[in-house]
């Protein structure tokens, strides 16, 4: 079985294709073979050492695929089964043994290529507009890279909620992808101070949230945008980690600044198959589109992340073993 290791962090030259054991399922485990497995931004976290990980390991949370083996105590799968999994680490290789409670059941008709583009990012997007700040229609938020992965997933749900969407992109191409998306007025960042702008937008008024995965070069303007009582949602650091912040700065205004992940917002088996299973009724039913900027091969790990890391992608890489 091929996989793709790290045996020590750096960039994506640490990347290492090569030949491992098959994985054996322990009692409650499956042995899930790879159709179409994930790239995201947490891996490259993983991979550089800003989320350490005990070394070495095969790195990647997000796959669907096909069931080969089943533990002797697993009770919901069979083989042959489909299912896809988005919170489970090692999901760059052919084969990944993966927990029964990880594993979420594709339902008829959904590619596995389409969940293994959904899957994290459309939880993500979920978890943000349903919980960490319930959106609600008339509501105005500030959405940061919305032609990314997560960006033109979360454009569309809060579009559908009825909130009024305020987008940054970098260009043209990326400003008109993220108006099909739904958003009712794009900024260019590179051209314009996004901050000032969302202010022009709003009457001065500001937003009631920001979604904001971008981190070190946004976080000020982020802040100068909301109403009193506004949330910063931080649920990313693309171009770095935000430096110390004094709390007395948010008594200004009152402002709320959280840093989510979505680990603590699938932690229960139900919460893992509501959330799934929304964004996988979604794009059934064609309420939301999914962009596929490329596919790669699984021995390709290492461009799919320079090409992630350049901040030039619209949309979701994939890796095909």
């Amino acid at each position: 079985m091929k996989a793709v290791v790290i045996h020590q962090t750096g960039g994506p030259e640490v990347l290492q294709y090569q030949a491992l054991l098959p994985p054996e399922p322990g009692p409650t485990d499956l042995i899930v073979r790879n159709q179409a497995i994930g790239v995201n931004y947490i891996d490259t976290y993983q991979r550089s050492g800003q989320y350490p990980l005990a070394l070495p390991i095969v790195i990647g949370l997000e796959a669907a695929g096909e069931v080969i083996a089943v533990g002797e105590d697993v009770k919901a799968f069979t083989t042959g089964d489909r299912v896809a999994y988005g919170n489970h680490i090692g999901a760059y290789a052919e084969e990944t043994r993966v927990p029964e409670d990880k594993a979420i059941p594709l339902p008829n008709g959904l590619e596995p290529r389409l969940a293994a583009a959904a899957l994290l990012q459309g939880m993500t997007a979920h978890y943000l507009v349903n919980s960490t700040y319930p959106l609600t229609a008339g509501q105005v938020c500030l959405v940061h890279a919305a032609a990314g992965g997560v960006g033109l997933l979360l454009t569309q749900m809060a579009s559908r909620i009825g909130a009024r969407v305020i987008a940054t992109v970098s260009t043209n191409e990326k400003a008109e992808l993220a108006r099909r998306a739904g958003a009712d007025e794009v900024i260019l960042y590179n051209e314009t101070d996004f901050a000032a702008a969302t202010l022009d937008l709003t009457g001065g008024a500001g937003v009631n949230v920001v979604y904001d995965s971008v981190g070190k070069t946004t976080f000020e303007g982020s802040l100068q945008v909301l109403q009193p009582r506004g949330y910063l949602v931080l649920f990313g650091q693309s171009s770095g980690p935000v430096g110390p912040i004094d709390p007395l700065r948010l008594s200004e205004k009152s402002l709320f600044l959280t840093r989510p992940s979505l680990f603590n917002y699938v932690d229960t088996r139900e919460q893992l198959l509501w959330r799934a299973g929304a964004v996988f009724e979604a794009i059934q039913h064609q309420q939301l589109q999914l962009r596929i900027e490329r596919t790669l091969k699984l021995k390709e790990a290492a461009q799919a992340h320079r090409l992630l890391q350049s901040r030039t992608t619209t949309g979701k890489l994939l890796l095909i073993p």
